[in-house]
């Protein structure tokens, strides 16, 4: 099945796809913006990006679970209206009824389509043994191991013969062997024509796993999301990690997803971009030390190439991205070309003792974090030097969703507390400059 082919028939076209949601008396939070897709019969396509980036989202307005805000979904040439026929999805929570055995959770999708018994108790059977569960019918969840369950899952989506495969970061829960595993297991049914699906369609934030098992690969951007670009991955089954030109591969990803995006034009009328739009992630200012440190120790030497650090740190790409687009923002690393490099600023606060790296951060963080300056702006304007972080919060919520805005206000209040900055009492919820020096 390696012989994949554009004359192959189109199961699938995303046109034009926006998804919006509606806030009352403020703009839309836009999550997908003119998204295009095309899938044909007999590939596996990967649709890769940060957490956040629309692609779970995606998966369910393909799947007709949610229907787009605008643009058009067609499946099998009919404009798709309503969850699609043929079509099946496996998840990354593995989500198998507790009380059910094996056999059981695997049957639920068929005895809803009124299959007959003896027909759905031997197509079970079958999507058991092909996934490699043979003798575990009768036992139930809690008897399996991660992988085992992630299997049934798998066997449950496969036992109603769907054209297409959606698949929702389906390896992210398991350790780092089992996936392996299961992904190669995987793979080699695919190319041995033995999967009774036409295509696959998946979400992964992990860039080799994307190399390791897409024919294409669409990678997001975030903030609305976006198809950045569409790469064709040349290599045959099964796939070695190790070559020079796989590993390229990887290394060209990860400069396409540090690069940074060009702003676009923007009307003279347009309202200014207010600066606490900026949406921080949950990035803790002991492993921003900790990779700093890393960087300008051995083998590194202040410049990392980021494929290799991520697999020495054991770190997947949307762990480690945010993490050196943090120490970017405050000037501390820069990312250039699928590399991290410290900056004169970052080697000084790895040599500095602690009091100087809280005071080189606390300045990095009020000339870069607009959040924290207008925190301490106010704390300093107040008689009582307090204020609560519900007014922070609803200014954030104003140009984000409510997670964005209580990751981004977590972050500022452990960023703001190790600089010395403020306090933060929890009960309360509310900011102050007591025990500040």
């Amino acid at each position: 099945m390696d012989a994949r082919t554009p004359a192959q028939p189109c199961l699938l076209e995303v046109s034009n796809c926006r998804q919006a949601y509606h806030k009352d008396a403020n703009a839309d939070l836009v999550v997908l913006d003119g998204v295009n897709l095309r899938l044909r019969e007999g590939e596996i396509v990967g649709l890769l990006g940060r957490s956040g980036s629309g692609k779970s989202t995606l998966l369910r307005i393909v799947s007709g679970l949610l229907k787009p805000t605008a643009g058009d979904v067609t499946w099998r040439g009919k404009r798709l209206d309503g969850p699609a026929d043929g079509v099946a999805m496996v998840f990354q929570s593995f989500a198998l009824f507790p009380w059910l055995t094996v056999q059981e959770n695997v049957e639920l999708g068929l005895e809803a389509r009124g299959v007959a018994r003896v027909e759905r108790e031997k197509r079970a059977e079958d999507a058991i043994d092909l996934i490699g569960l043979g003798g575990f019918e009768s036992a139930y969840p809690k008897e399996l191991s991660g992988g085992m369950r992630q299997r049934v899952g798998l066997a449950r989506a496969l036992v109603v013969y769907p054209d297409l495969l959606l698949m929702d970061e389906p390896f992210s829960a398991l350790d780092v062997l089992t996936a392996e595993t299961l992904r190669t297991d995987l793979i080699d049914l695919w190319s041995e024509g033995k999967l009774p699906v036409k295509s696959v369609l998946m979400v992964t934030h992990n860039i080799e796993e994307a190399v390791l098992m897409c024919d294409r690969i669409l990678v997001f951007s975030s903030n609305p999301g976006r198809v950045a670009s569409e790469l064709t991955v040349p290599f045959k089954h099964p796939r070695n990690r190790l070559d020079p030109d796989f590993r390229q591969m990887v290394d060209d990803i990860y400069a396409l997803m540090t690069r940074r995006a060009v702003p676009e034009p923007r009307a003279a009328t347009a309202p200014p971009i207010s600066p606490l739009a900026m949406s921080l992630p949950r990035v803790g200012t002991n492993i921003m030390s900790g990779l700093l440190e890393t960087l300008a120790a051995d083998p590194y030497h202040g410049r990392a190439d980021l494929p290799a650090l991520a697999a020495s740190l054991q770190y997947e790409a949307d762990e480690l991205l945010p993490l050196g687009e943090t120490l970017q923002l405050l000037q501390l690393a820069v990312l250039e070309e699928g590399d991290i490099a410290l900056t004169d600023l970052g080697r000084r606060y790895v040599e500095a003792d602690t009091d100087e790296r809280k005071q080189i951060f606390a300045d990095a963080l009020r000339a870069h974090v607009p959040l924290v300056k207008m925190i301490r702006q106010v704390l300093d304007e107040r008689w009582n030097h307090r204020a609560s972080a519900v007014r922070f919060r609803d200014e954030l919520e104003d140009h984000m969703s409510p997670d964005y805005a209580a990751d981004t206000l977590r972050t500022v209040i452990g960023w703001g507390r190790y600089a010395e900055l403020f306090s933060y009492d929890e009960e309360a919820e509310q900011f102050s400059l007591e025990d500040i020096a």
